[in-house]
């Protein structure tokens, strides 16, 4: 997580990581353990979807143990699986999980957690955990979020992971199962509520649209990457239009001084 520079003040009113009263402790463990055992219990669909992609046991457990973010690791064992460049694959799945670092930033402004404390933290700064600590009243109901949604998910999506793994033997043709979607559901799930703006709406509708469109056309992985470019098409756009109303305002302004 990102080096906190100037800590926020705790005013302790709604919205605010202070020290007042919010949402009670029981409400928030409550939400947090809610969403930490739905998408840890997830972790079986990608230990079986990893075996059936080639893995070993150990290869599937260490990217739980160690990357831990289930749409990268998706991606990563989806693009094995099709026979992808394990280069490009790992790239694609690298991309996806860059995101945590913005999320980083934001949380470290919030939870201020002590330094020798943030390097183990880092390791949970995800979607979920994101999801769950942002709306929090406090601080204090912000680290509680965080910790429970963390350990939670944490310790289930591992021991999932490795129980998925052992047993896709026994379950034989993994995709007929369609497990691999079981991850991307959930995360798009806490993502859509989080679409707000038409700027965030429209980028991700183009993005899904450039994966869907570039999905028969290019190597397995790749799709992901150029979806990137999503972000920067759509804000640029967005620049212009703004641009040509600041423009179409100024332009009225001084149409109007001279008419006078």
């Amino acid at each position: 997580m990102a080096e906190q520079t100037a800590p926020p003040q705790s005013t302790g009113g709604p919205g605010t990581p202070g020290t007042g009263t919010g949402k009670p402790d029981a409400a928030v463990v409550r939400d947090a353990l809610g969403v930490g055992i739905a998408v840890g219990l997830s972790g079986f669909a990608f230990g079986v979807t990893s075996a059936g992609s080639g893995l070993t046991l150990l290869q599937t457990c260490a990217l739980s143990l160690l990357v831990f973010t289930g749409a990268s690791q998706f991606a990563l064992v989806g693009a094995l699986a099709a026979g992808g460049n394990p280069y490009t694959a790992a790239a694609g799945a690298f991309f996806l999980g860059i995101r945590n670092a913005f999320y980083g930033l934001r949380l470290s402004q919030l939870l201020a957690l002590p330094r020798a404390l943030r390097p183990f933290a880092a390791q949970w700064v995800i979607d979920e955990t994101t999801a769950v600590t942002l709306p929090q009243p406090t601080r204090r109901a912000a680290r509680i979020g965080f910790t429970v949604t963390g350990l939670t998910l944490y310790t289930l999506w591992n021991l999932t992971t490795l129980v998925g793994a052992l047993g896709a033997e026994a379950l034989g043709d993994t995709d007929a199962w369609g497990l691999d979607a079981a991850s991307p559901a959930v995360f798009l799930a806490l993502l859509a509520p989080m679409l707000k703006s038409t700027t965030e709406r429209v980028t991700a509708g183009l993005a899904v649209l450039l994966v869907l469109g570039l999905l028969p056309m290019l190597p397995a992985g790749v799709p992901v990457l150029v979806s990137a470019l999503a972000a920067p098409v759509v804000l640029v756009l967005k620049g212009r239009r703004g641009s040509g109303t600041d423009r179409t305002l100024t332009e009225g302004t001084t149409h109007t001084k001279d008419s006078r």
